[in-house]
């Protein structure tokens, strides 16, 4: 089974109307690549970066969305409110957002179903952290994330699983390439009896993934392409994580 790899960027809380140069120089260094790509600026960048990257080989995504449409959720933002500036696909469920504002597994999936309610793609993440990987139950603890996380329904077409062991995120260490191809032979497996188009849906590995050892992340058994964090932020190194995705 061969599936599309994606490069995701998770720009996180960093961003401001003159990284515009930066994206600019990934949209014109991406070119037509053999991977589909994907940018998740700040909210308030999502508009501009949208028209900007319209026609080219770079999609435009959220990082994360209420599951509500609209309503009284002060500061918040609805899957409806980043398709209507241009987004495409939105994150769900990653580890920051799990451990800084409390979200629960059920929480993951009322957004998860919410992006799909406005046309996205959700990309939901999972991920153990440190003291469970030591204590051997990295496994559980991801597939029993994702058994919560993911809605029914979800298709390859509208949803992509992100890995990231909590304790590689921004450190710049990352699991052996065994322990990477074990996880996602896992999630796999999870997948499998679940969803009839399992085979086909990505999941991608995330954490400290840099130019340096993508393409020997890439490699790895179910490894998908990668969500980026750090990495994404400048054209230079996240062109040759496109590079590699598209290898």
């Amino acid at each position: 089974m061969t599936r599309r790899k994606l490069a995701a960027g998770n720009w996180k809380m960093n961003g401001l109307e003159s990284s515009m140069a930066e994206l600019k120089a990934m949209i014109d260094g991406a070119g037509s690549p053999n991977c589909d790509v994907l940018i998740c600026p700040p909210a308030t960048l999502i508009t501009g970066f949208a028209a900007a990257a319209s026609g080219s080989a770079v999609s435009i995504g959220g990082q994360d969305c209420h599951a509500n449409a609209s309503g009284a959720h002060t500061g918040d933002i609805s899957a409806e409110m980043i398709a209507d500036a241009g987004g495409t696909a939105v994150i769900v469920g990653h580890s920051e957002r799990r451990t800084d504002h409390g979200e629960s597994d059920a929480d993951i999936n009322a957004k998860a179903q919410a992006a799909w309610r406005a046309g996205l793609i959700a990309i939901i993440c999972c991920g153990e952290p440190e003291a469970q990987r030591d204590a051997g139950n990295a496994i559980d603890v991801v597939t029993d994330q994702l058994a919560a996380s993911i809605p029914e329904g979800a298709t390859a077409a509208n949803t992509v699983v992100a890995y990231e062991p909590i304790w590689a995120i921004g450190t710049g260490r990352t699991p052996t390439n065994e322990d990477i191809a074990a996880m996602h032979d896992a999630i796999r497996a999870h997948l499998a009896p679940r969803f009839s188009d399992a085979e086909d849906m990505r999941v991608l590995y995330g954490g400290s993934v840099k130019p340096g050892n993508a393409a020997e992340i890439f490699a790895v058994s179910n490894v998908d392409g990668g969500l980026v964090g750090g990495a994404s932020l400048k054209a230079s190194d996240f062109l040759g994580i496109v590079a590699a995705a598209s290898a």
